[in-house]
């Protein structure tokens, strides 16, 4: 008799705060036969932190198809597998979206993909953030090179807010085109959520602007960018 499909759980991981982990995703993790992890490092903190002893394999977005391929083999071995990423809920703005799809493409009705839902940056922003979020356009990351300049040229004009994920390495360079082509636009930075150091600016582009250059400790972390018009 051939083995029951496994599992692919997507589980949400902590952005920040260890705590904010729910009973059903540590229950999960510790059940499943294997770990998908973006970095095994990183997630390897959190399990020893709740004294989760299981099996880790990394996979991100420089594995190889032969990885995919052997995942997709312990699935259909009726192995039960967790993906998580960093931090939060993978696949939003994650390289754990071409894992899902090959699953999907594999197993079809058959595939047996369940989510454990938590802790998500965007979501965390977009709660606290005081604007009305209602119909929003979420971005993810920006692209470094080609097609930046024309998202910041689309984003003068949106009527409905934008939202995108920016490192500490480019905001400056981020409200610098924000200044130049949405300078009337108002603007919401989440910094550090749920960490010590967690913070909402709100401000013009480049009001913003000089705040960050002139406090270089607001350049630090990963921010969520809420653009919008009153």
């Amino acid at each position: 008799m051939a083995n029951e499909i496994g599992t692919l759980y997507i589980v949400a991981t902590p952005i920040g705060n260890m705590e904010d982990i729910t009973m059903r995703a540590l229950r999960i993790l510790k059940e499943v036969d294997l770990i998908l992890c973006e970095d095994t490092r990183t997630t390897g903190k959190l399990l020893a932190r709740y004294e989760i002893k299981n099996k880790t394999s990394s996979y991100h977005a420089h594995s190889t198809k032969g990885k995919e391929s052997a995942i997709i083999k312990l699935l259909n071995d009726g192995k039960n597998i967790a993906l998580v990423s960093d931090a939060g809920t993978p696949c939003i703005s994650d390289p754990g979206i071409l894992l899902v799809q090959e699953v999907y493409n594999e197993f079809g009705s058959n595939a047996r993909v369940v989510p454990i839902p938590g802790a998500s940056a965007l979501i965390t922003a977009l709660s606290a953030c005081g604007v009305s979020m209602a119909v929003f356009k979420f971005l993810g990351f920006l692209p470094h090179k080609k097609g930046r300049e024309t998202l910041f040229k689309e984003m003068s004009i949106a009527t409905t807010p934008i939202v995108f994920y920016e490192s500490s390495h480019r905001i400056i360079k981020t409200l610098e085109s924000l200044s130049k082509y949405c300078g009337d636009k108002n603007v919401v930075i989440g910094r550090e959520l749920t960490k010590i150091y967690e913070e909402f600016l709100r401000a013009k582009p480049s009001e913003l602007l000089e705040i960050l250059t002139k406090d270089k400790n607001k350049q630090k972390g990963e921010f969520v960018v809420i653009v919008y018009t009153k």
